[in-house]
């Protein structure tokens, strides 16, 4: 018998260099995707140099969940709008389209897994639609999340997964209440 998945917790993950600009980018997404329920502590995004070149140094990392639950499905759209935000912020900062003031990392915390969508193809990832690709970064088990080969150092550290872990129980309360 085949099941509709069930519904998740959306989340972005944001890298920028000035915590404000990461505030207006979740006053963006609040209009595209709905409120915000919970917020992050504001880490220092120290774990490689990648986005340097484009945006600077001293980048932070901050994340929020969205109140409403999506369907997994949705993944790829919410992905293309954030990659729309970026250029729109990069401009109204009087910056090129392609040069990001803040990177918008939309993904989605289910009960055993957390997800993030990309548009990088790689041998662990999925091809949703439209040039987006799906990569499980976490899974939880026993209680806790794990990383696996391929997840991304900053996500592989310890430093997120207490956030993660509150998503998560949200996300229960949530089904339980439906």
């Amino acid at each position: 018998m085949i099941r509709p998945p069930r519904r998740v917790k959306l989340i972005c993950g944001m890298i920028g260099p000035d915590h404000d600009l990461m505030r207006r980018a979740r006053k963006l997404m609040t209009r595209a995707f709905g409120e915000t329920d919970l917020t992050s502590d504001v880490w220092p995004f120290d774990s490689t140099d990648y986005y340097e070149p484009e945006m600077g140094p001293d980048l932070k990392r901050w994340f929020v969940s969205f109140a409403e639950l999506i369907s997994q499905e949705r993944l790829a759209e919410i992905k293309r709008l954030t990659i729309d935000l970026e250029a729109r912020m990069a401009e109204d900062c009087l910056r090129p389209k392609d040069q990001r003031v803040v990177n918008l990392d939309p993904g989605f915390v289910g009960l055993s897994k957390m997800v993030l969508a990309t548009t990088k193809d790689h041998a662990h990832r999925i091809y949703l639609q439209r040039g987006i690709y799906a990569e499980v970064t976490l899974k939880f088990v026993k209680g806790k999340w794990e990383p696996w080969p391929w997840t991304y150092p900053d996500y592989a550290g310890q430093a997120y997964h207490p956030f993660f872990l509150q998503v998560r129980q949200r996300l229960m309360e949530q089904l339980a209440a439906t």
